[in-house]
């Protein structure tokens, strides 16, 4: 998928380049991070996410306490345990186990909780930074505007125009607000 969006930009500035000056392009570039780190609704955004993998992890945390408590205790009274008794133990620890590990997958495994959560917290937020990214490009009459993180480009010649500030001075201005 990477090398699809190089090939792309790079066939889209080959075309740019040899359509000569009769049809010249305006062509500026943002920085996606930048945008995201000084975006107030952005870091609010990161910080509730945040808040919310700090309470996950502190649940985790104490169900990996509760295992080794029992292991220790399993441990120090293996001797005492009748076999029965003692497979009993092993078995409820063995069941802890299972479930610190389907603990860990439904919050942070494949399509866990955290990535539905970051993507509901952090969409509202990502549709306004693309609306601002458009009225923008559509007010100073851009042909193509790339983002310098996500689309690798490596060199940005000094006369192309960095919108970075203009897309945070407009989301300054306060397009409609997202919910908090």
């Amino acid at each position: 998928m990477r090398n699809k969006q190089i090939i792309l930009i790079a066939l889209a500035m080959i075309l740019a380049l040899s359509t000569g000056n009769a049809f010249a392009q305006k062509i500026a570039y943002i920085n996606s991070q930048q945008i995201l780190a000084n975006f107030k609704e952005a870091t609010d955004a990161k910080d509730r996410l945040e808040k919310i993998n700090q309470e996950w992890e502190a649940q985790g945390r104490e169900l990996q306490r509760q295992f080794q408590e029992l292991g220790e205790q399993l441990e120090s009274q293996s001797l005492l345990l009748s076999e029965d008794r003692k497979q009993e133990k092993q078995q409820e620890l063995q069941n802890l186990y299972m479930k610190i590990q389907q603990y860990q997958q439904e919050k942070w495994g494949q399509n866990g909780e955290y990535f539905k959560k970051e993507a509901e917290v952090m969409q509202p937020v990502i549709d306004k930074i693309n609306k601002a990214i458009n009225k923008v490009g559509e007010e100073m009459k851009f042909d193509y505007i790339f983002d310098s993180v996500s689309a690798n480009i490596v060199y940005a010649s000094p006369s192309q125009q960095d919108l970075t500030e203009e897309i945070l001075k407009e989301l300054e201005k306060g397009l409609e607000t997202t919910g908090k």
